[in-house]
């Protein structure tokens, strides 16, 4: 069975805010998807998260996103590919200073809300970002939906991809993500979550909205870390996922 990486978004504060757990989830998730400063995180909360990750072996990943803090990065927005991926390695630039500050290095890029979702299908934007990560260090792991375009163009360029999947996500026939504004598009109830975790690890399929059974064969899966109960729901996946049998480790 192959061994299945927990990832979570962390540092996503910015100032005095906080909101997520980061501590006691970095107990529990083997990447973190770090917020760099464009739909969340600062300068400081950057470097906490990075000397917490690494104080526990965590591999660092850049969550790279669109110029939205007031949006947290969900709002759809067009930018010119050049400039999302000056952006993109911009952003990944600031986060390796703080993780080589605490002794360990970016592991790999995964893409944050509204862009995560363009460039699913969107080849132009999918190309900027791939652009930008090939600028800051062609060497790095891209993270990303399975059959995405951004996975494809990012395997085409030379970058090494790993595909993920969302155990509290709801998703299409088509094995995209339902959009959070349609009505069930977050599955909040958390036995069905750590169910769920367990099926895309040890079969790689899951239940569609439609209620059909389609395949997600992933590598990494996402727990959420800006729900309600995120750091014991994490500790629940986890603990489930070993005792059935499935081996717990970072992809990078």
């Amino acid at each position: 069975m192959t061994p299945i990486d927990l990832n979570a978004d962390l540092g996503e504060g910015f100032g005095r805010w906080r909101l997520t757990d980061d501590e006691q989830l970095l107990s529990v998730v083997t990447s973190a998807n770090v917020a760099c400063g464009f739909h969340a995180g600062d300068a400081a909360t950057m470097r906490r998260v990075c000397e917490l990750a690494a104080g526990r072996g965590v591999r660092i990943g850049a969550q790279v996103s669109y110029r939205d803090l007031a949006g947290f990065g969900r709002r759809a927005m067009d930018v010119p590919p050049a400039e999302l991926a000056a952006e993109v390695a911009y952003q990944i630039g600031a986060l390796e200073v703080f993780a080589r500050a605490a002794g360990a290095r970016v592991a790999y890029v995964k893409p944050h809300g509204a862009l995560y979702n363009r460039v699913v299908h969107d080849g132009e934007q999918a190309a900027a970002v791939v652009d930008g990560v090939l600028l800051a260090d062609a060497s790095l792991p891209m993270l990303g939906l399975p059959g995405s375009r951004l996975l494809a163009l990012a395997e085409k360029a030379g970058l090494p991809t790993v595909t993920e999947a969302f155990a509290d996500r709801a998703y299409t026939d088509e094995g995209t993500l339902v959009p959070r504004g349609r009505e069930g598009a977050v599955v909040s109830d958390p036995d069905a979550v750590v169910e769920r975790s367990v099926e895309l690890a040890r079969s790689g399929t899951v239940t569609a909205h439609s209620g059909a059974r389609i395949a997600v064969r992933a590598r990494s899966l996402c727990l959420h870390g800006d729900t309600p109960g995120a750091v014991e729901l994490a500790r629940r996946v986890r603990a489930r996922l070993t005792t059935e049998g499935v081996t717990v480790a970072a992809f990078a």
